[in-house]
């Protein structure tokens, strides 16, 4: 004769029961505004420690500093392009600003160049040799411009000399590895967060050619890594100082060191300029990862 027995529950199982006492309205709602005064300071006390230096920088190009009158000539200056009338010549602050914009378009050519076939071959065939090329991209991190000026300046001097000439442009080659830390790392995000074996398997099952798995497949899926990567090596490129001022080469940030020694107002007024363009640049960012997100939310 079979016999059913009842099953018996344990002290530890009426413990474990997933049934929990919920928390009671008031002190749920309680607990939020908690929270959002929290996150409000936070954000206000960082806002703050974010804005006060550009409002400080802002109010300086538009009061003169020894007779406190307020005016706007140090901007009309810069839109108009003649500063002649506040005793600053902008030829090298022209001259300064097309060299780093070119120097931006270069660097990024050549980062992208160099770093996105390497790190996809890398992370296609070896791991271990992926280690290695992100400790060699890393190392910039570790070693300070100065220290990279004392080896790079023989190289320059031999290249002025035998080689190139002594355009700025040439300093592309030292920026590529300035940038190269935070371009890799973007880069290898994009390449962390999809299949990429997979994807290349596929594509070379269905017929394709290895270039047009790199250029049809791989690379659209990489947009947005590669956009971060170029935005943040041409904010690194535009505000870089040492390297260019200890090999003698001209660029935005040395211009606006010597436009600085005839009228400071102007010189600040640039820089306000140039800090405004990487928060623009910064938000371009955004706006575009979401325009890609919300494409391929479409597309599925």
């Amino acid at each position: 004769m079979a016999v059913n027995a009842a099953p018996v529950t344990t002290q530890s199982q009426k413990t474990a029961s997933p049934q929990a006492k919920q928390m009671p309205p008031q002190l749920r709602a309680a607990r939020v505004d908690k929270q959002r005064i929290i996150k409000t300071v936070i954000l206000g006390v960082t806002l703050l420690f974010l804005f006060v230096p550009l409002v400080s920088m802002f109010l300086f190009t538009i009061r003169h500093p020894l007779s406190g009158k307020w005016s706007l000539d140090p901007w009309i200056a810069i839109f108009t392009g003649d500063g002649s009338a506040l005793g600053a010549d902008l030829t090298t602050l022209w001259s300064g600003l097309g060299t780093s914009l070119a120097l931006c378009v270069v660097t990024v050519a050549i980062m992208l160049a160099l770093l996105v076939p390497t790190m996809v071959i890398v992370h296609i065939r070896s791991r271990r040799l992926e280690r290695i090329i992100e400790w060699v991209a890393t190392l910039p991190l570790t070693i300070p411009a100065i220290v990279l000026v004392v080896g790079l300046g023989p190289i320059y001097r031999w290249l002025s000399a035998d080689v190139f000439s002594t355009n700025p442009i040439w300093l592309c080659f030292a920026y590529v590895v300035l940038v190269m830390p935070f371009a890799f790392r973007a880069l290898a995000v994009g390449l962390n967060s999809i299949d990429v074996k997979t994807l290349c398997e596929a594509s070379r099952s269905l017929g394709s050619s290895w270039p047009r798995v790199f250029f049809r497949v791989l690379i659209p899926n990489l947009w947005q890594s590669i956009l971060s990567a170029s935005f943040i090596s041409i904010a690194v490129v535009l505000g870089e100082y040492t390297v260019a001022s200890l090999l003698g080469r001209m660029n935005l940030q040395v211009a606006l060191y010597q436009l600085g020694q005839s009228n400071s107002q102007i010189s600040t007024a640039m820089s306000l300029l140039a800090l405004l363009f990487g928060v623009i640049l910064l938000v371009a960012l955004d706006l575009i990862s979401d325009a890609i997100r919300r494409s391929k939310e479409g597309d599925k």
